[in-house]
């Protein structure tokens, strides 16, 4: 699996967050709460869903499955309205990413062994300190083997 290198312009994600860990792992109830918000944001870009991650700096080189990072669900919007109070923004900042077309069931961690321990270590790049995030098309149903995404990694 070979990704595209592309630079993303700043974003803006509308969406919830939580505090988890690989081992306490909380996505599954995060998307319970905000899909049924996802009809009320009418600045969406897209019908995409975005994944997405905010890691602790030294969370790859000091791994361990108990470290908590910041997992939002949300969706990339124009601007951000009040109406939408139970909703956080985050701006995502410009920056170069290597993406991943996927194709399997969400959460195998064999596509990021293969990321972080083979294509990364080999690839000239460093991971860079920003946010990690995963885009759910049309094509995306979850543990089917045949869903699809991207999976954006964040490098420099």
């Amino acid at each position: 699996m070979k990704p595209e290198i592309k630079n993303l312009s700043s974003r803006k994600l509308l969406g919830l967050k939580t505090k988890m860990s690989l081992a306490d792992n909380k996505t599954g109830q995060l998307w319970a709460r905000f899909i049924p918000m996802i009809k009320k944001i009418e600045k969406s870009q897209s019908q995409d869903k975005i994944s997405l991650q905010i890691y602790p700096q030294d969370f790859f080189t000091d791994f361990s499955p108990s470290a908590n990072f910041e997992k939002w669900a949300g969706v990339f919007v124009e601007g951000h309205d009040p109406d939408y109070e139970d909703l956080e923004l985050l701006n995502i900042p410009e920056g170069k990413y290597a993406v991943f077309n996927y194709k399997g069931p969400a959460g195998d961690p064999k596509v990021f062994q293969y990321i972080f321990a083979e294509w990364l270590p080999k690839s000239g790049f460093m991971l860079d300190d920003r946010p990690h995030f995963e885009v759910l098309g049309n094509n995306y149903s979850n543990t089917s083997p045949e869903s699809e995404e991207e999976i954006w990694i964040p490098i420099k």
